[in-house]
């Protein structure tokens, strides 16, 4: 669970289409040198390889305009084929950059799953530049597990999370397993994972 926590990105700009280049760009790097690099989602691979992992940028700059994209995404996710777009990272460059504004969105987000009937389809999971764990304080390593380069709503099949986690028989345990990988590599090790 995360606490709500006063940490905020500098100012949205508006972004061009290099921009959304370069979001994406950083969004890979860290897909592929934390997530899937230190192994802290053992199922992230597999969508990585096949290409299934749609990158969705948002040019929201408020709350609104961020459930309406989400709105979008999700339906956008349950029409395709699951061959094609396995899972989706909706990315906010723009908006939520306060971690209490996000962590108070995610609230909303949830809503709309029930309101699209899409609870026990979809599930959402979170990533922020300034992630915190309840009762963690704001610099623990372990809130790296679930800290990205922009806030970030990661739409998941729940059919697709069913299956890996059948692949995977000790999934309950990868959290305590990420917190452990990070604080084996500490601060350090994360920021030059991170340098593009």
């Amino acid at each position: 669970m995360a606490l709500c926590l006063s940490r905020r990105l500098p100012p949205a700009m508006p972004l061009s289409a290099e921009s959304h280049d370069a979001v994406v760009a950083a969004t890979r790097h860290w897909l592929t040198e934390a997530v899937i690099g230190l192994n802290l989602c053992p199922f992230a691979k597999a969508v990585h390889v096949k290409g299934q992992i749609r990158y969705a940028v948002s040019d929201a700059t408020d709350l609104e305009g961020v459930l309406a994209d989400l709105e979008s995404e999700l339906n956008a996710l349950v029409a395709a084929d699951p061959a094609a777009v396995d899972t989706t990272l909706l990315i906010l460059p723009q908006a939520l950059g306060d971690f209490l504004d996000y962590n108070d969105a995610l609230f909303f987000a949830e809503r709309m799953l029930k309101q699209l009937r899409l609870e026990g389809i979809i599930q959402i999971a979170s990533f922020h530049p300034f992630y915190q764990f309840e009762g963690a304080d704001p610099d623990d390593i372990e809130n790296y597990t679930n800290r990205a380069p922009y806030p970030i709503l990661h739409l998941l099949r729940e059919d697709s999370i069913e299956r890996a986690v059948q692949a995977f028989p000790d999934a309950e345990q990868i959290y305590e397993r990420n917190q452990e990988t990070l604080r084996r590599i500490g601060l350090a090790g994360w920021n030059k994972l991170m340098k593009i």
